[in-house]
């Protein structure tokens, strides 16, 4: 019998979000183990947890006896462990473009606006929440502009970010379309992503991975 996979996961982390798309794409059984990034001042914190993940963060995937981290190398895991319905494409360049994409929302707009960093800026140096959500909405609103940019640049074909399969690219774009309109962010400048998202919520594993479907939604 093949190894349970357990993901500890919040509703509304998008870094969460993206491996529930990965698995429902793949068709994967998994157990979803909620982990409150604010009840008890943050399960995540917590010595069993911490244990788990030094960084105390989630998406964390068990699988077996083995413990996952980071939402892109535990994606490309279950890439490489389940082939079927591949998340990257076959040819050198398409994997690069799916890669840069996929980062781009991961490395240099996610972190900015991670939970982490507001309770920084909020407790450490008493930012107000209007300034917070203006410096969230600034740096995704950067990171939209380059991604749509960056599709055209691509010769963009199909449905999806690269191609007529929804890739790695396409498990961090939406989660990250979620967080802008979270932080009133104006989508119209982006047409092509817009069109992209639409797609793939029209597929029952992105329905299916959506935030307000998961047990632990309010």
């Amino acid at each position: 019998m093949a190894a349970t996979l357990v993901l500890h996961t919040y509703w509304r982390s998008s870094a969460a979000y993206r491996v529930r798309i990965a698995l429902h794409l793949k068709g994967l059984p998994f157990e979803s183990v909620p982990v409150h990034l604010l009840q008890d001042g943050g399960q995540q914190r917590s010595p069993t947890f911490a244990a788990r993940n030094p960084q105390r963060l989630v998406p964390t995937l068990q699988h077996g006896d083995v413990v996952l981290s980071q939402s892109l190398s535990i994606i490309e895991y279950l890439d490489e462990t389940w082939p079927a319905h591949p998340l990257l494409p076959r040819d050198p360049l398409g994997r690069q473009r799916v890669r840069a994409l996929a980062q781009l929302i991961a490395c240099d707009v996610h972190p900015l606006g991670n939970l982490r960093v507001l309770q920084f800026l909020e407790r450490d140096w008493t930012i107000a929440q209007p300034e917070r959500e203006r410096w969230v909405a600034h740096w995704i609103d950067e990171g939209l502009a380059a991604f749509e940019a960056l599709l055209g640049g691509h010769a963009h074909v199909g449905p999806y970010c690269i191609g007529d399969a929804p890739t790695l690219a396409d498990c961090a774009l939406v989660p990250q379309l979620y967080n802008a309109r979270r932080f009133g962010v104006d989508l119209t400048p982006y047409p092509a992503l817009r069109a992209v998202e639409a797609a793939c919520l029209a597929l029952p594993a992105f329905e299916a991975a959506r935030p307000e479907t998961q047990p632990d939604a309010p």
